[in-house]
């Protein structure tokens, strides 16, 4: 691993990034020169710099309780520790921000808007004329024998062709003006109540942090949805009904499924509210049925509709793909949009852009071995101790090896399963990634973080200034998933 770190705050007295193990040591109340801090940062850490210890505490402890008593919490399943496998738990959450200049801000949203219009170009594409693989530029393998490649969707027209409406991008940075993207997210992405939930607690804890910077606001998030979802309604609906649909209460993102529903203002269902006749999709009401014209699904394809799809599933409503070929519902994010989000599909998004919108990437990609070809699997086994290794399908931090921070019996066993099933996997190298300060047991010290902007397609491209940023709260780790042990962080634009 590299030996430097670019620290989103700090930056040794020459201006150049602060190395990891030489980020100077700050805790609050405590002053740091000017030629400490990134220029942006500046009037955060002077008003951290007068902030007595105790008072920090006590805020960080405020949060907590808030955040138990409101109930944002998430599940966390298959836990090695079986006693405390499904549990409720809140996402520790830091009161340092992460903060972007908005000249950075800019580039970064550019690049993405960029990156989700190809891939919805690309969804679209391979569900219709399939150019880009007529064109080489994809392996035919690489779609059709991915596991969420669904030719069901084949020749379905959907609403201004778009399939990703909500897209979960997770961004690193490796240094001063250089992101890179870790994973597309297409399906079903989550985090967004977390967003706006961190940004609620900041201005309930420091009112004032506000009123002396320039941030800008994220609140108007659920409204942006909900005109995204009602612009994709089928045949140009004037008034269309749009529901949040949830697996249920024991789902690990029920708080946030519930929470957009109600930030939204429309009902949040399950599969056993629902029915099809007549070709048409109803929820049960008190009123008597009411036809559905928008789903905000969260729940995975295989769920849907047990005539199409597993037969097992009580998730979704029998007939629901009968409804959406006729035209007759729209479903967001579209059936069959996981395939753009595959880990082994991921190499090729550069590649799309440039076919696509006939432009070269904003935004770079992490290099990536593909091990289902013979020399990158070779490569790959021959170099597990320098590499992180993942599941093309895993999610939540899971199924994966962190190579340097790895035992050499785990390095030993990971080979086996790679091996045994090496289409499964990819393995990248472990990036330097950027580091913010953190509160941790010991006081104020750098730790890992990426970003998850989530990006909305409908009439129009849109987003909000900000998103999830994750830390790794453990000393040295670089994985911030919530169920890994990760916490949040604010995340500020400041507006020019």
């Amino acid at each position: 691993m590299a030996a430097r770190f670019f620290d989103e705050m700090l930056q040794d007295d020459e201006g150049r990034p602060a190395g990891i193990a030489g980020v100077p040591a700050i805790r609050a109340g405590q002053p740091l020169s000017a030629e400490a801090v990134r220029p942006h940062y500046r009037s955060f850490a002077e008003w951290l710099s007068r902030q007595p210890d105790a008072a920090m505490a006590n805020k960080r402890a405020e949060a907590d309780l808030v955040f138990r008593r409101v109930g944002i919490t998430f599940a966390v399943y298959g836990d090695k520790d079986e006693a405390n496998s499904g549990t409720e738990r809140t996402i520790p959450f830091d009161v340092i921000p992460r903060i972007f200049p908005a000249a950075e801000w800019e580039l970064l949203e550019r690049g993405l808007r960029q990156r989700v219009a190809a891939l919805n170009r690309f969804v679209h594409d391979i569900y219709h004329a399939q150019d880009i693989i007529r064109a080489g530029v994809i392996p035919p393998e690489q779609v059709y024998d991915n596991a969420q490649y669904r030719p069901e969707m084949l020749g379905i027209a959907v609403p201004r062709d778009i399939y990703a409406h909500v897209a979960g991008i997770d961004v690193v940075r490796a240094g001063e003006g250089q992101f890179y993207v870790l994973e597309d997210n297409l399906r079903v992405p989550s985090g967004v109540s977390y967003m706006l939930e961190n940004r609620r607690m900041m201005m309930r804890l420091f009112p004032e942090l506000f009123a002396r910077n320039r941030v800008a606001p994220v609140a108007h998030y659920p409204d942006l949805l909900l005109d995204t979802l009602r612009s994709v309604s089928p045949q140009s609906i004037a008034d269309p009904t749009v529901v949040v649909l949830t697996p249920g209460m024991y789902n690990s993102a029920y708080f946030e499924h519930a929470f957009l529903a109600q930030q939204m203002g429309v009902e949040l269902v399950e599969g056993s509210d629902l029915f099809v006749q007549d070709d048409h999709l109803y929820m049960r009401t008190t009123q008597g049925p009411q036809r559905i014209d928008v789903i905000y699904r969260r729940i995975d394809d295989d769920f849907l509709d047990p005539l199409a799809f597993r037969p097992d599933s009580t998730l979704g409503a029998a007939g629901l793909l009968s409804v959406y070929r006729a035209g007759n519902l729209t479903v967001c994010n579209a059936i069959g949009t996981g395939v753009a989000d595959d880990k082994s599909i991921y190499p090729y998004v550069p590649d799309m852009i440039r076919f696509y919108l006939g432009e070269q990437p904003l935004l770079s990609n992490v290099p990536t071995w593909t091990c289902r070809r013979e020399d990158d699997l070779r490569y790959v086994l021959d170099h597990l101790d320098e590499l992180v290794v993942k599941e093309t399908h895993g999610a939540g931090g899971y199924g994966m090896l962190v190579g340097p921070a790895a035992t050499r019996a785990e390095i030993d066993a990971f080979r086996e399963v790679v091996r045994a099933r090496p289409h499964q996997y990819i393995a990248q190298p472990t990036l330097a990634l950027s580091t913010c300060p953190t509160y941790v047991e010991a006081g104020i010290a750098p730790r890992h973080i990426d970003l998850r902007p989530f990006v909305l397609s409908g009439k129009e491209v849109r987003m909000v200034p900000g998103g999830l940023t994750r830390v790794a709260l453990r000393e040295g780790s670089l994985v911030v998933n919530s169920s890994q042990g990760g916490g949040t962080k604010d995340t500020w634009v400041l507006e020019r």
